[in-house]
């Protein structure tokens, strides 16, 4: 891999993780599109710790407190301060780690495909808006509840599925569960650091069991990369996300989705 090739893909990484268009759906179709080889196990190891710290640093405030809360909530056994918070992220982690056991191989093998990828760009992005569109924005994150995390953990374990958006599909059922733009965008980002640290550690094993020879330049400029660009979107994102609500990305998934069957059908 070329420090180009290594650019590119951190910067679709970085900036993608976070957006509800599915990094996992262009991360295959770029290089399927451009014939490059497939960019291997280490460099997605690269870039998942370079999404994983950029989100850990944009959200530093608030995990310090959750932390110190969800400790006191266990030595005291009930919900103090921000610890309901705390909870909500950890249990709806849950669905997706058991359905990622339970179907990797699956996810994989059988599921990476451009029309697979089409299907749930188009199906899940009209998803998006009609929740954007009927959802009652009322509740910030630091409302949630079990159900709400119990639909939402539901959601983010479909996200396996390339294409459906990890993202995109926890925003969309915090949206359908009453949670305003910015807490189901926030709520989702959370959502995402013991996901990410998961899927980078399982990574990491699988990729010293393999022995592979690692070339660390591209990693490195790959981890950059990726932590730059995703720093700066969820700021930007978070910053935009009121003003111009969800339909940008309904209408770029739409198109992205036509674009692969036209190409791919």
């Amino acid at each position: 891999m070329d420090l180009v090739q290594a650019v590119l893909l951190a910067l679709l990484q970085g900036v993608t993780e976070f957006l509800p268009v599915s990094s996992s759906a262009h991360l295959i179709l770029l290089p399927a599109l451009t014939g490059w080889e497939d960019q291997g196990l280490a460099f997605d190891v690269a870039v998942h710790v370079g999404t994983l710290a950029a989100v850990v640093w944009y959200f530093r405030g608030e995990l310090r407190p959750m932390i110190v809360d969800w400790g006191r909530s266990l030595l005291e056994r009930r919900l103090v301060g921000e610890s309901r918070l705390a909870w909500g992220v950890l249990f709806g982690t849950v669905p997706v780690g058991v359905a990622g056991l339970a179907f990797k191989d699956v996810v994989e093998t059988s599921l990476r495909s451009p029309l697979v990828i089409a299907a749930t760009t188009i199906i899940f992005g009209v998803l998006l808006w009609w929740a954007d569109a009927r959802g009652q924005r009322l509740r910030s994150e630091h409302t949630v509840g079990w159900k709400d995390v119990l639909v939402i953990g539901v959601a983010q374990a479909i996200a396996l599925i390339p294409g459906t958006s990890r993202s995109g599909i926890t925003m969309t059922a915090g949206l359908m569960m009453g949670l305003d733009r910015q807490g189901a965008a926030r709520f989702s980002f959370l959502l995402s650091i013991p996901v990410i640290a998961i899927a980078g550690g399982l990574s990491t094993v699988e990729l010293i069991g393999a022995g592979e020879s690692v070339i660390w330049t591209p990693l490195l400029v790959g981890t950059a990369v990726a932590a730059l660009s995703a720093y700066l979107c969820i700021h930007f994102f978070l910053k935009l996300l009121e003003r111009i609500g969800m339909m940008p990305f309904v209408i770029y998934r739409l198109l992205l989705g036509g674009a692969l069957l036209a190409v791919y059908a």
